[in-house]
């Protein structure tokens, strides 16, 4: 059953979808009203005075000041999806205001200048908040999503309010858990912030053109994962699975969390990785690899911070009145489970290794009826991109309705994310991706070009 709170999030998501499946008039129209809307945003939240408006600096200086911790939220100025999920809902709950009010609240709208040592997190999201001390110690994490347009299952205001309980509960006891409280923040990386990508180097600067054309200057989150990966292929790299399978949902080991709570386990998937280990529906995650855990995307910290070779995870959780240890075990290879189809970098994925197609799984009867053995691939081009680089695979002879039964020499079933991941980590640019399809009662051999 979905909450109230998860309908409220639901129908934000269907409204968000609804909002821009229009003409390109309609689009054209809708990019011109966005510029003033970003324009009047900014006007609102600095007369309201509550949030800081992109202004870090300002930020650290007034929690050094009050003494307070800090909440920064992070949010693309054109997702109007994010801009509803802060005035709309968080800004006017009765519960959570009078937590924010315990924060210096800062709004950052735009990665440009961004301290990317500090500011670690999925990019393919385009809603992140961090909890953190003036020093910029990281007390936690919040939001995440599993789905392109829904966050039910994911996020809610209860979790939300769970997490801001537990980082202020931090910020009032520390520096006491300092050791703990370190692994919440990663390694120094290559390119310590978005514009110095070299994709980006050029195009961007360090600020928004507040008196130019803001949208267009901005660099929104999921370029900085674009950069990422174009980076490792202009280098002929493959593109390695800690990059494409980022901070990975708890799910894809077969964890189901409570959305309402900071991560209390709602549900344990069969023959998974979680329930190989010993978790069971009601365990509350205390802490995972010595890290205190409040939400989700901290659970998925710890994750993002594991080798695909994987390794041991150590959680502590409480179990009704008991609290004890839960020894989670990752073996080779886990990354993979895990979904990318859904995310924004898979529309440049399906560029580069699949040529424009947009392929879907076949039913249990399709199979049957086409002759295709449960362990063999069988994908269907539900979509064949008509333009630009999106048509290489139009241009090889795919067509619509073809069913991909060997990609790249490989014949055993496998997801849409699979065949990109053979793409982007076996071929070169360039290269041709031998692929087989069945179309009605013939077999064709076709190729697709490898694209950068």
């Amino acid at each position: 059953m979905i909450s109230g709170t998860g309908r409220l999030f639901a129908g934000i998501a269907l409204g968000w979808m609804l909002a821009h499946i229009q003409t390109g008039a309609a689009v054209a129209q809708e990019k011109k009203s966005r510029e003033q809307k970003v324009r009047e945003d900014r006007q609102r939240v600095e007369a309201e005075g509550f949030w800081i408006y992109n202004d870090l600096r300002r930020g650290y200086a007034e929690a050094k000041r009050t003494g307070k911790p800090m909440l920064v939220v992070l949010r693309c100025i054109p997702c109007e999806e994010c801009v509803k999920l802060d005035d709309d809902l968080v800004d006017q709950d009765p519960v959570i205001r009078p937590l924010l009010e315990r924060f210096v609240c800062v709004r950052i709208v735009s990665t440009n200048g961004l301290d990317l040592g500090l500011f670690q997190y999925d990019t393919d999201q385009s809603f992140a908040a961090f909890m953190l001390n003036a020093d910029q110690t990281i007390y936690g994490r919040f939001g995440t999503r599993s789905h392109r347009s829904e966050w039910v299952g994911d996020v809610s205001l209860a979790g939300l309010a769970e997490a801001l309980r537990g980082a202020f509960a931090l910020h009032e006891a520390y520096p006491r858990d300092r050791e703990g409280l370190a692994g919440k923040r990663g390694a120094q990386p290559e390119f310590a912030r978005p514009e110095l990508f070299p994709s980006l180097r050029g195009k961007y600067t360090s600020e928004l053109a507040t008196s130019g054309n803001i949208v267009q200057s901005c660099i929104h989150c999921h370029q900085i994962g674009d950069a990422l990966r174009d980076h490792y292929r202009s280098q002929g790299k493959g593109i390695p699975d800690e990059v494409l399978y980022p901070y990975p949902h708890p799910k894809s080991i077969g964890l189901i969390l409570d959305p309402d709570t900071r991560a209390t386990v709602e549900g344990v998937e069969p023959d998974s990785a979680a329930a190989r280990s010993g978790f069971v529906a009601g365990d509350q995650i205390i802490r995972m690899h010595g890290q205190p855990i409040l939400s989700i995307a901290d659970v998925q910290w710890v994750l993002h911070g594991i080798g695909n070779a994987g390794g041991t995870v150590t959680a502590e959780v409480r179990r009704g009145d008991q609290t004890g240890r839960v020894m989670l075990e990752l073996a080779s290879d886990w990354r993979s489970k895990g979904d990318i189809a859904w995310r924004a970098s898979s529309w440049g994925l399906r560029r580069m290794a699949l040529g424009g197609l947009l392929l879907e799984e076949l039913t249990d009867e399709q199979r049957r009826e086409l002759g295709i053995a449960e362990g063999q691939l069988a994908l269907r081009a539900k979509h064949v991109g008509e333009f630009g680089p999106h048509a290489a695979a139009k241009r090889a002879g795919f067509k619509k309705e073809d069913v991909v039964i060997a990609f790249g020499g490989d014949q055993s079933r496998m997801s849409e994310g699979d065949l990109m991941r053979i793409g982007v980590q076996r071929f070169k640019v360039g290269e041709n991706i031998p692929v087989t399809v069945r179309r009605g009662n013939e077999t064709v051999e076709l190729s697709i070009p490898m694209q950068p």
